[in-house]
């Protein structure tokens, strides 16, 4: 069945890929007017106009709740509902963490966790209303695998992101409403060499001369060797698109994807244990699934 999604993020690779593949298998997708016309930049644009293939821009602005709430409201006006939202905006960064000012933490936590917040204050009620629904979050095995020097900012980020998505995936699950947090294992180095770097470049030139002048290097070096094993953002893209054709309480509410070279999936499968242990003591077993309303 044809399903109704918006992706944030759509001018990143996985986001990208995500959009050509999800328009691809029938479903109608919104993103933003600015990262559909990153989609051009890219050559995805042309997927809109190739067979039935449906991908839609919408006017608006992720760090605003009034642009997310009003996009909303067209989806919603246009359709009649909303099925499927997928959080996969993302600002990677890259530096000694001392180096970045609270400014760009703030910008960084903006990115990559409160354009999600907004985007489900404004799209819940929909799903809430409709009794069923499915939130997609990319997460990233930095999250929860072994930490990497110089990675601090961006992994705190996704890890806030990833303790978020749980709390929506038991507080939403007597709503009848899905949670699946997609958790691409850890990237190559030129992805974080292109990243943002801190702005405090005294203090970061402090940490290059310094007793830590080697970390980079050797931790780059090491990354690139388990490169050649890592996921692609098309994989990402087709296992998103799989948990979205899944039927109804079939969806898993993880997914390590790729090889556990940081061990997040085996750190996950522990706190997931732990977790459902606790809920269960607690007697809240039930919103370990999710209930079909109606």
């Amino acid at each position: 069945m044809s399903k109704v999604i918006i992706v944030t993020g759509a001018a990143n690779s996985i986001g990208r890929n995500t959009c050509r593949k999800l328009a691809q298998a029938g479903h109608k997708v919104y993103v933003s007017m600015r990262e559909a016309d990153a989609h051009d930049e890219h050559g995805v644009g042309e997927a809109g106009t190739e067979g039935d293939v449906d991908l839609r821009s919408l006017e608006f602005d992720v760090s605003s709740e009034a642009s997310v709430s009003e996009a909303i409201d067209t989806i919603v006006a246009e359709n009649n509902r909303l099925d499927v939202v997928v959080h996969n905006a993302r600002q990677v960064v890259y530096g000694p963490a001392e180096a970045f000012t609270p400014e760009q933490l703030a910008e960084l936590y903006d990115t990559n966790v409160l354009n999600a917040q907004r985007l489900n204050r404004s799209a819940l009620p929909q799903l809430r209303k409709q009794g069923q629904g499915l939130l997609i979050w990319v997460s990233s095995s930095s999250a929860r695998g072994g930490s990497v020097p110089f990675l601090g900012a961006y992994a705190s980020s996704k890890a806030a992101l990833d303790a978020l998505a749980l709390s929506y995936a038991g507080e939403l699950a007597r709503w009848g409403i899905e949670t699946t947090i997609v958790v691409p294992s850890a990237l190559g180095p030129g992805h974080y060499i292109r990243s943002g770097r801190p702005q405090d470049t005294v203090r970061a030139e402090e940490y290059a001369d310094g007793p830590t002048a080697d970390l980079s290097e050797i931790a780059l070096s090491g990354l690139a060797q388990l490169a050649a094993q890592n996921r692609t953002s098309q994989d990402v893209a087709n296992a998103i698109a799989d948990v979205v054709a899944m039927p109804f309480g079939q969806r898993p509410l993880r997914i390590n994807f790729g090889p556990d070279h940081d061990g997040a999936a085996a750190v996950g499968a522990v706190a997931e244990s732990v977790r459902a242990e606790l809920l269960r003591r607690i007697g809240l077993v039930d919103i370990l699934q999710p209930a079909l309303i109606g």
